[in-house]
């Protein structure tokens, strides 16, 4: 958490210019809990994460919980909220929510409790604290029956999700909010993304398919963009959207035209998206490469060294690609 004002709750650093994703989400939070008693915004002693200040705390009076330094309970009373037909929405960092296993499994998902959660801050652009990474959160939470894990590529991405997140009643959804700042792009938005792990499509191309998730879609769209500078090869850019299952038809369709799939994902690979990804077209004739980082514990680290020394820059994959390819 960043240092902040004892009296008031803002911030000492000055953001104020900059949009962010916590304050989005405490903006049209409050807007909808205008429209929905039911709303019910919960937090885990990290009120700012979802954008709750001291103001924004006010304003929403009883429609806004904080349980204190319990994650574990956050969770469960979320499930519980959920089946009573309230509408919970759990801002929380993804490394704390670590504490919460068991609830998440067996509280939230076994039940199949409709609550949903705001994963913050997670990946190598999250906290370089060795106690404070979550690079763990795509294993932890997305092999767990029932889970629905989204990953917004962008902020209308992310608010198309959010939205439908709150409105639907069928699954327990966790959305793994961008860190690589707020960024607009054009892209196909649902209002329902009930049809589980469709993935999209965002440019056609041959040879090579890049599969990049959430905010690593960056990466994913400069390794494109480099790859048909200096090598003429157009490949196929996807965003896969969900994290806790593939699309089984769409990675059928590779076969036809293309020679390698590559997955980013701003995780461990070992047990990560990627490796869903590896498992469904081991039997196809299509090699398979997957991209994100080791499984250690990296302490203060800072982003862009890690993810060189992780061969996580566009150059460097790349060159692995044409390597690849002969």
């Amino acid at each position: 958490m960043p240092p902040f004002d004892l009296k008031t709750g803002q911030p000492l650093v000055d953001n104020s210019g900059k949009e962010n994703y916590s304050v989005m989400t405490g903006k049209y939070l409050l807007e909808q809990m205008a429209k929905n008693p039911q709303l019910i915004a919960i937090s885990s002693a990290t009120p700012m994460v979802m954008g709750f200040f001291p103001e924004q705390r006010k304003q929403a009076g009883k429609q806004f919980m904080d349980v204190g330094i319990a994650e574990e309970h956050a969770v469960a009373f979320a499930s519980g909220l959920a089946k009573s037909g309230v509408k919970p929405v759990y801002g929380v960092y993804g490394t704390f929510l670590q504490r919460a296993y068991d609830q998440l499994s067996e509280d939230l998902c076994m039940n199949n409790n409709p609550a949903l959660i705001l994963v913050f801050l997670t990946g190598v652009y999250g906290i370089p604290d060795e106690s404070h990474q979550s690079f763990f959160d795509i294993i932890e939470i997305s092999d767990i029956p029932n889970m629905v894990y989204l990953a917004p590529i962008c902020k209308e991405e992310y608010l198309a999700m959010l939205a439908w997140g709150m409105k639907q009643n069928e699954f327990p959804v966790a959305i793994r909010v961008p860190t690589n700042g707020v960024i607009s792009k054009k892209v196909p938005l649902l209002d329902d993304y009930s049809d589980l792990n469709k993935a999209v499509v965002m440019q056609q191309g041959s040879e090579v398919a890049v599969i990049a998730v959430g905010s690593f879609y960056e990466l994913g769209e400069s390794v494109v963009k480099l790859l048909e500078e200096q090598h003429g090869i157009k490949a196929t850019l996807i965003n896969p959207r969900y994290l806790t299952g593939v699309d089984h038809e769409l990675l059928d369709r590779l076969n036809e035209h293309h020679k390698l799939v590559i997955t980013i994902e701003d995780g461990i690979v070992d047990g990560g998206y990627g490796e869903k990804v590896d498992n469904y077209l081991g039997t196809s004739s299509l090699k398979v490469v997957n991209y994100g980082f080791e499984k250690k514990f990296v302490d203060r680290y800072v982003a862009s060294e890690l993810m060189k020394a992780s061969g996580l820059t566009n150059s460097q994959i790349v060159e692995d690609i044409m390597g690849y390819l002969k």
